[in-house]
């Protein structure tokens, strides 16, 4: 069929059984893109859904996951996919993308958004500005469990040994464990100056993906060391939301071990691919990373500006924030929590 027969329209909730069996078998697809991370998202921080589908005839044959959020200092802006590190638009062929973006683009001119942001995880060319801020980390498991320590470098896999063998570690699973990720979460974020996000997130993944998505802790005897949240797309799993107690790497390895067993569980579940996700190319999360053995590989987001003049810099990277970080790390930890959740809404 002809592009003049591509029909562009909103999603709608009868729309998302067949969006998400196209991600689900889309090359591009991500767990960001299915219809229950923007419903998650909308319930929690009462967001507005913007979705896009396109169809020639009855089939669908593409889609844009989109959802407006409210501006830090004013506004609106439009992103996909808000709260997680891939999106943009997914398509049958590069015209139907082109079609979605173009319909994007449209509907940011008409809403007077602050900007349109596209969370690529692939390069889709030049055509708008771009942001370089990001990378992600994802390489193939091996088929052994044990392969995953060989395989880690020298430095991390002795990390990791020793946690395990000297300092008796444990990985376990469990939907339970989410208000101990959620409060080793909070006081991570809280160390770094920054916001966290509410208690409900959490909560709404687990019942939302049941099965696709699981909750790991790192134990030392009865003492919570570190958390994890993964969720389940195909055969990859993606380590997201984590938090570790204070001082837990320092004394007991608690990160090195913890994402050792983890891709040695995900081996034993089945999965083939693990999905570090994003961050920031300049902060000690991608550095351990790196240090894990994992290789980086820029993320292109791209943006679409309307009433704002500059692309969104709104991060820890930006050195004009260092104060208002110092000053978060000082609040008490019942205020911080306090605040968290209806600062987040602002923080996508």
């Amino acid at each position: 069929m002809s592009l003049s027969e591509l029909t562009i329209r909103p999603g709608t909730p009868e729309d998302e059984p067949a969006c998400d069996e196209f991600v689900r078998a889309h090359s591009s697809g991500s767990f960001f893109h299915l219809s229950g991370w923007g419903s998650v998202v909308e319930r929690v921080f009462r967001l507005e859904s913007k979705d896009l589908v396109a169809y020639r005839g009855e089939e669908l044959v593409g889609l844009l996951p989109l959802t407006q959020v409210p501006g830090m200092f004013g506004g609106k802006n439009l992103i996909s996919m808000p709260y997680g590190v891939y999106g943009g638009p997914l398509g049958t062929d590069n015209q139907v993308e082109a079609a979605l973006l173009r319909e994007a683009i449209a509907m940011a001119d008409q809403m007077r958004v602050g900007h349109l942001e596209l969370r690529y995880r692939e390069d889709p060319g030049p055509d708008l500005p771009g942001s370089n801020l990001y990378s992600t980390f994802q390489r193939d498991l091996p088929e052994d469990p044990e392969e995953v320590l060989a395989r880690m470098p020298k430095k991390s896999r002795a990390e990791a040994r020793k946690a395990r063998d000297r300092y008796d570690l444990h990985l376990s699973e469990g939907g339970w464990y989410v208000d101990d990720l959620h409060r080793l979460f909070l006081n991570n974020k809280h160390s770094l100056g920054s916001p966290a996000l509410p208690q409900r997130m959490f909560m709404e993944l687990v019942r939302h993906f049941g099965d696709q998505c699981s909750v790991h802790l790192v134990r030392q005897g009865r003492e919570p060391l570190a958390a994890v949240m993964c969720f389940h797309f195909g055969d990859t799993l993606l380590a997201y939301y984590s938090g570790t107690a204070k001082d837990a790497d320092r004394k007991a390895s608690a990160s090195n071990f913890m994402y050792m067993a983890l891709q040695q569980w995900g081996v034993e579940q089945g999965f083939k691919v693990f999905d570090f996700c994003r961050s920031r190319n300049d902060s000690g999360a991608f550095r351990f990373k790196v240090h894990q053995g994992f290789e980086p590989k820029p993320l292109h987001y791209r943006f679409h500006l309307v009433r704002g003049k500059h692309l969104p810099n709104f991060n820890p990277s930006n050195s004009k924030l260092a104060l208002l970080q110092a000053t978060w790390r000082k609040l008490p930890l019942w205020l911080v929590r306090r605040l968290s959740s209806p600062l987040s809404r602002y923080l996508p």
